[in-house]
């Protein structure tokens, strides 16, 4: 008895085997064509990147920088933090807003996120 499940256990492993290493020995795939149509679609999936995400952020850093270089005293601005101010002074990499009377902060020019239209804070 013990015999015959050793040789039953035996076949069973032989057919798995064959059943696994069968594809190994079948005929290969048929060769593929050139792969044009992948390299295409590379490019075309760059081209889309680009149009979609790096070009519009280009241009608002483009309009943010001509923004900072356009202030000037008297300039009413928004915070990137969201605080409202009169510009006071401006230097080479620093703006003083006036943020409420005689309370003048210093803030990085890129700190100003948008500027507003004249009497906006006298308006609020």
């Amino acid at each position: 008895m013990n015999r015959l499940m050793c040789l039953t256990r035996n076949a069973a492993l032989a057919s798995t085997l064959m059943a696994v290493m069968a594809p190994a020995y079948a005929a290969p795939a048929a060769p593929q064509g050139p792969g044009g149509i992948e390299l295409i679609m590379l490019v075309v999936m760059m081209v889309v990147f680009y149009f979609l995400l790096i070009r519009p952020q280009q241009k608002r850093a483009k309009e943010h920088k001509n923004l900072i270089q356009a202030l000037g005293k008297g300039d009413e601005v928004v915070t990137s933090g969201g605080i409202l101010g009169k510009v006071v002074k401006v230097t080479d990499d620093f703006v003083v807003v006036e943020i409420s009377n005689n309370l003048e902060i210093k803030l990085q020019k890129s700190s100003v996120q948008a500027t507003l239209p004249k009497g906006t804070i006298k308006s609020i």
